[in-house]
């Protein structure tokens, strides 16, 4: 067999650079679906004539392309001082995640444990797709599936959804196919692309019936053999016939037409499917793999995302490039060394110890790893399952060794760890005025090591951190004070070693007010703990309309109140410990005198006994 030969590498990198630079103005013509590098055909016959391939939906003659609102397409095109011959093909391309009705029932189709590449998947509003590879996070190593954007998201998804295996078409039954949690997913020039968390079930990397497990990104090249596993037509062989693809798909409604990079797979004539065909709807996500010497290796060509469109006499399949994908995504095939992140909130920081609030028996609180203490990157939270929010959120701050991080490109998300239907996410805060209220606040976390501070930076972003407040909640609040506490104690007081423990959350009350069928909070509460020559001195501050809660005033009369730690007991039903109870510097005043008054600037606030 001879030699495959090698294209020229400086004109490889020039063509590439072209399509991406000017593949998309050819694409604005209706009738090219795609552009991209292939061996250019004569006489039906596929030569090894490298040249820029364009598809189009309809071939004709120069005299009807006007009929069609198309123009001719050049001859040949100069790209690095090189004349490069065009070929025109007709072929059109669809999203693969429509699927034909199973004739018979298939272990692909049903729900396994532990779950691998190969199978069924799919968000509960999208029909199915395949499982692809198994991934890790490339900063925390935390694993993934990978598969489409258009089976795992979709245009009716979001991020924190919870995504089924077997897909829906396969199995209705989405309460108990529950997989995990929509993390991150792309859809764009990268890729058609998206990864799932898996909570509850094991995972097994190799892929179905190919018994390999992906290890390497590869890099494909004209001529490549390929093979993959998909949830439809199964194990299914082709080869790469064009490289550097850019392909307009319409994926329909809102999204509509969007331009996809990667590569086209055609059959493999020597390993032809018994029905023609290398894939159909379903296979959406599936891995093609690079094949040395006949058989599957551990190379990853290209993540499958689509197939021919209805009618066409052409068989193929497009592919998202595997390093698009992944550096989009923010993955990686092999698991990273990862640092274990000092995390959760530190009880022994201040040198004396605070402990967070105990709950109510009645409590019912969301279970991690069988603990109703949730940990992250310097705080811990309790979570209430009926109103999916945090009971409280306790956290420590360095102040000798904060950090200023950005906040920008970080989404607020859903702990992918629990439950989604645990946690409100963005569809209670869509297109009205409430704001996304951090709990333990974004500023104080960020401290440590760089890594550590951006740990701290992006958890701080999970929803189970964040209660609603309407958008001038915190202006109304005596002109921001409520977020300035800590900053009013490093101006007051000499606190030892700059370290301070802060204890926050909402108050759930009967008669707060319903949104949207979700309770909103109208009060909140803090205790902020530190030490003065090692002494712990506790402050307690709750923000609310009216410390009686006798009526519902309006905005500018949000207030802060410094009241006695045991007043916020009282007001939540948490039990805070005595270590606490015992620093207390609210000020002591007789009962006769009814509720203290609201704090006019951080002068009113009493910091020690």
């Amino acid at each position: 067999m001879p030699a495959k030969r090698k294209p020229d590498p400086d004109l490889s990198a020039a063509l590439r650079s072209f399509i991406r630079m000017r593949g998309a103005d050819y694409l604005r013509d209706p009738n090219v679906t795609s552009i991209g590098v292939g061996h250019k055909v004569r006489g039906g016959k596929r030569t090894k004539e490298v040249c820029v391939q364009f598809t189009v939906g309809t071939k004709a003659a120069p005299e009807a392309l006007a009929d069609l609102a198309t123009t001719p397409l050049p001859e040949s095109i100069e790209v690095a001082g090189v004349v490069v011959p065009t070929d025109v093909l007709e072929r059109v391309f669809k999203p693969a995640f429509r699927v034909v009705q199973a004739e018979a029932p298939d272990p692909r189709k049903t729900r396994i444990d532990p779950v691998r590449p190969g199978v069924s998947v799919g968000h509960p509003k999208i029909t199915c797709g395949t499982i692809g590879a198994v991934v890790h996070d490339r900063e925390t190593g935390a694993q993934y599936l990978l598969s489409n954007w258009h089976v795992l998201h979709g245009p009716d998804g979001a991020l924190g959804d919870t995504i089924v295996q077997p897909g829906t078409h396969d199995d209705n039954r989405t309460d108990v196919n529950a997989l995990g949690t929509l993390v991150r997913s792309h859809l764009g020039v990268a890729g058609d692309c998206a990864v799932v968390a898996v909570t509850g079930r094991a995972v097994e990397p190799s892929v179905l019936d190919l018994d390999v497990v992906p290890t390497e990104l590869g890099d494909p090249e004209l001529g490549d053999k390929v093979v993959k596993s998909g949830r439809t037509t199964g194990v299914t062989h082709g080869i790469v016939r064009r490289v550097d693809v850019l392909a307009r798909l319409d994926y329909g409604g809102a999204i509509g037409s969007r331009e996809i990079g990667g590569l086209e797979i055609g059959p493999d004539p020597d390993k032809r499917p018994a029905d023609g065909e290398i894939s159909r709807g379903g296979d959406s996500g599936a891995a093609w793999l690079v094949k040395a010497n006949g058989r599957p290796t551990g190379v990853l060509a290209g993540l499958h995302f689509a197939g021919e469109g209805g009618g066409d006499p052409d068989e193929h399949a497009l592919a998202c490039l595997p390093k698009s994908v992944f550096d989009k995504l923010g993955i990686t095939l092999e698991r990273p060394e990862v640092v274990e992140a000092v995390v959760g909130y530190d009880a022994e920081f201040l040198g004396v110890k605070v402990a967070v609030p105990g709950l109510d028996a009645a409590a019912q609180a969301v279970v991690l790893d069988g603990s109703t203490t949730i940990d992250y990157t310097h705080f811990s939270l309790a979570l209430s399952a009926p109103r999916r929010f945090a009971f409280w959120v306790a956290w420590n701050i360095d102040g000798g060794h904060l950090r200023k991080l950005a906040r920008s490109g970080i989404p607020f998300v859903k702990d992918p760890r629990l439950p989604a239907d645990t946690q409100h996410g963005d569809e209670l805060y869509r297109g009205n005025r409430l704001d996304r209220g951090h709990l333990a606040r974004r500023a104080d976390l960020l401290w440590g090591p760089p890594e550590e501070a951006d740990r701290a930076n992006r958890d701080s972003f999970y929803f189970t951190n964040i209660t609603p407040q309407l958008d001038a909640f915190n202006q109304a609040a005596r002109n921001g004070l409520w977020g300035r506490l800590e900053d009013a104690l490093y101006e007051d007081v000499e606190v030892d070693d700059l370290k301070v423990s802060v204890i926050a959350g909402p108050v759930f009350g009967d008669d707060d007010r319903v949104y949207r069928g979700v309770p909103v909070p109208r009060e909140f509460w803090k205790v902020i703990a530190h030490t003065v020559d090692g002494q712990l001195r506790a402050s307690a501050f709750v923000l609310t309309q009216n410390l009686d809660r006798l009526e519902t005033l309006d905005l500018d009369e949000f207030a802060v109140y410094q009241v006695p730690v045991a007043d916020v007991g009282t007001r939540t039903g948490l039990r805070f410990p005595a270590a606490l109870l015992d620093a207390d510097t609210a000020p002591a005043r007789p009962e006769a005198d009814g509720p203290p008054p609201p704090l006019t600037g951080p002068q009113d606030i009493s910091w020690s006994p």
